[in-house]
């Protein structure tokens, strides 16, 4: 927990309290279904809370924005960012039933009042989103794909509406027909070496 302080100095009470409880909640969880590889559960705070606030350090989400989170998995990087912008509505999308139990469970453990969840495929929602965000689930070309037409056209934020992509390692090649990406290394915002090849990617809604 000191590591989120450690990058996130003004915190409420409230998302102290949120934060603190997640690996509670989380361990609780991993006893049942494996959620968090069994390695990294000891490291939650690091390479799945803390990674998850690297988009935090892109954007900030503005007051009734809307952000879906494709393929959550155990909540990530969804729950982390609910807690700490609780102005902002999420909705947190993934085609595994048992993943989307653990999510609510978390979510009502920690009484966020500013997430939904939807258990199925991300092309059968039908609402738009100012950001749609995700930890590296599928090929940036696929997942362009499954997300088209998910973008509000309407802007609030400086940053254009779009994708917000977690990924590691070289995407020379994966990017190669997204000339207008941006890549944020994430080395620029955290020291530790985990940090050491990720990035948070910017895709604005032209796609081009």
């Amino acid at each position: 927990m000191e590591i989120i302080q450690k990058y996130f100095t003004e915190l409420t009470p409230t998302q102290i309290a949120q934060f603190s409880k997640l690996k509670e909640l989380y361990q609780d969880w991993n006893l049942k279904i494996n959620v968090v590889s069994r390695k990294d559960i000891d490291e939650l705070y690091l390479r799945h809370v803390l990674h998850s606030l690297a988009i935090a350090k892109v954007i900030q989400f503005k007051p009734g924005s809307k952000v879906m989170d494709v393929g959550t998995g155990g909540g990530f990087p969804g729950i982390p960012l609910a807690i700490l912008f609780p102005d902002t509505q999420f909705h947190l999308v993934d085609s595994i039933g048992k993943k989307l139990k653990v999510v609510k469970d978390v979510i009502e453990g920690l009484g966020l009042e500013n997430v939904t969840t939807t258990h199925g495929r991300v092309e059968d929602v039908k609402d738009t989103y100012d950001f749609i965000v995700s930890r590296a689930v599928a090929q940036m070309e696929t997942f362009v794909r499954w997300t088209k037409g998910r973008i509000a056209k309407k802007q609030n934020h400086d940053l254009k509406n779009g994708i917000l992509y977690l990924k590691g390692g070289d995407l020379t090649e994966e990017l190669q027909r997204y000339t207008s990406a941006t890549l944020y290394d994430l080395p620029a915002y955290f020291e530790e070496p985990f940090f050491e090849t990720k990035k948070v990617v910017h895709l604005g809604m032209k796609f081009q």
